[in-house]
């Protein structure tokens, strides 16, 4: 799902954003306003303020089950409801761009994304993480969530996973329903071998309509594979054929954004890099071999699933099956009709009047 990795190029604009930040750090006069990430003196990273006289704005380093995970939490009011936000991936990090997009919320929740064991910022250089599984990942989001109930003095918070994070998020769910006070799933999975034909017979189709010979060539060469659930939809094709993202770039694995963050610094992006690689080469197979359709068939809180109809990263329709195969007292399917993978961001005022009809009021 990586991208192949321009080292010399990276590395040189990794020197003069540092700088610049450098700069902007020092001009600024003052760090109040700043949460500083300790990683390496000379290579801050920080999260810019929030208003409010009860707001919170922070970049912090928790223990969880053994190994230190990154976390932002952001929101105006402390007060708010909480979310919990889970990544997907496998090791595709938000925190370089969340602020971008849910500035909306943040005016009426207060707003968790952290960075996935072996994920980003929560890569660590010499830890091993041949074992790496979702088991791991899910008891990790169950910790996390203690954690952020008990400092918040939140009995319940809301979890929202994204893409593969759903895959974590929905058992977590499944297996401590009262810590949450709903579950959202957006982009989110189902069958996996389902979903990847659905992606690929999608760009297939709109490759031949193009008379992009060669594309469809390459497609055809990998759709055994595909069809025997031994292998994804190629992403860049799906990226290139507008089933990643319809109204915004996708802003997965934007390496130069991701220099510019205020949140990531150089080393964290070679983290990010290094762990993408990892989680991948752990994680995807299971989700072949144990799709949540085996996983998961009952959920004991409300849940919701958020899905663009032109999602073929992971298909509206697998999505849909999924949900009409979960047993629920109170469970809704909303499509955005415009989106793709990202409905959450690419019609964030449409998400936030939504998440604050049904939880902020």
């Amino acid at each position: 799902m990586g991208k192949p990795v321009r080292w010399d190029y990276i590395l040189r604009k990794v020197e003069f954003i540092q700088h610049e930040k450098n700069f902007e750090m020092d001009r600024s006069h003052s760090l109040e306003r700043y949460d500083i990430g300790t990683d390496h003196p000379f290579f801050p990273a920080w999260t810019s303020s929030v208003k409010g006289n009860n707001s919170i704005s922070l970049l912090q380093k928790v223990k969880l089950n053994g190994t230190t995970h990154e976390i932002m939490i952001r929101g105006e009011d402390r007060n708010n409801p909480v979310i919990i936000n889970v990544h997907g991936g496998p090791g595709a990090s938000e925190i370089p761009y969340a602020r971008r997009y849910q500035d909306l919320l943040e005016t009426h929740f207060t707003i968790v994304n952290y960075d996935q064991r072996g994920s980003g910022k929560s890569y660590h250089f010499g830890e091993d993480y041949s074992g790496l599984s979702s088991g791991m990942l899910v008891n990790d989001l169950l910790a996390l969530t203690d954690y952020i109930s008990e400092r918040f003095g939140q009995k319940k918070v809301i979890l929202i996973g994204h893409s593969y994070g759903t895959y974590i998020a929905t058992q977590a769910a499944y297996l401590a329903p009262t810590k949450y006070a709903a579950y959202i799933g957006i982009g989110q999975m189902g069958d996996t071998t389902r979903s990847e034909m659905d992606s690929l017979n999608y760009v297939l189709s709109e490759a031949q309509a193009a008379e992009n010979w060669d594309d469809v060539n390459e497609l055809q060469q990998v759709a055994e594979e595909v069809g025997n659930g031994k292998s994804l939809t190629p992403r860049h094709y799906v990226v290139k054929y507008g089933g990643a993202a319809r109204l915004m770039n996708s802003p997965d694995g934007n390496i130069v954004r991701m220099i510019f963050s205020s949140e990531y610094n150089g080393l964290d992006v070679i983290r990010y890099i290094q762990g993408i690689t990892h989680s991948q080469r752990n994680l995807i197979e299971e989700v072949f071999e144990k799709p949540l359709p085996i996983r998961v068939t009952k959920l004991d809180l409300p849940f919701y699933f958020i899905m663009g109809d032109y999602d073929y990263m992971t298909s509206a329709n697998a999505a849909r099956q999924y949900f009409d195969q979960i047993d629920a007292d109170q469970k809704e399917f909303i499509t955005y009709k415009d989106s793709a993978h990202y409905p959450q961001f690419e019609e964030k005022e449409r998400f936030y009047e939504w998440m604050t009809d049904t939880f902020a009021k």
